[in-house]
């Protein structure tokens, strides 16, 4: 087994952690759909969040060729994973029980959480190309970077809901062009 192999499990794990977290919330809402007050927000950044964490997993490929880990470059990669698996855990409610559950409340009572940990999770992505390569990522990755973290930033600031509704659905559809600019074929 290589390095990069006997890595990337830990790595794994804990995505699979993150994925779980996500399809135990939409299970929840099938499971508690008459109890639930649904907020459509909610489920963008469900989506959201399940294709970052395939989008992460998949990247991960191209580390394959790395070689002489240091216990940084493994702890940044392992700190970025970290933070998606907390953002995957602020989607949904923890708990889908015999209450009303209210996704807007929920939303809101944890916002600046989600989007401050999802700003945390661009800066430490950028840092992680530092101490792999040396070097900052391509100008594309990092355009798309700062448009993620700028927006996300305003996330975490603004309590206005038009701005969280707008923020969903462009993040979603930048997103896509991201993976579909960038990572669309393994290497």
């Amino acid at each position: 087994m290589d390095q990069f192999s006997f890595l990337s499990v830990l790595i794994s794990v804990i995505l699979g952690l993150a994925v779980a977290e996500i399809l135990q919330g939409f299970r929840g809402l099938l499971w508690s759909r008459t109890r639930i007050q649904v907020y459509w927000p909610v489920i963008g950044w469900a989506v959201l969040v399940l294709l970052v964490c395939f989008q992460h997993w998949w990247s991960m490929f191209g580390m394959r060729t790395h070689h002489d880990w240091t216990v940084q470059q493994f702890a940044i990669m392992v700190l970025q994973t970290i933070l998606i698996y907390m953002v995957a855990g602020l989607v949904f409610p923890d708990f889908f029980g015999e209450a009303l559950v209210d996704l807007k409340e929920s939303f809101y009572a944890h916002c600046r959480w989600f989007f401050s940990l999802g700003v945390a999770i661009i800066m430490v992505s950028v840092c992680k190309h530092l101490l792999l390569d040396g070097k900052l990522p391509n100008p594309t990755y990092l355009i798309f970077q700062a448009m993620f973290g700028v927006t996300l930033f305003v996330g975490a600031l603004t309590r206005q809901e038009w701005y969280h509704k707008t923020l969903v659905v462009f993040t979603n559809a930048a997103f896509v062009l991201y993976i579909v600019l960038l990572y669309a074929r393994m290497r």
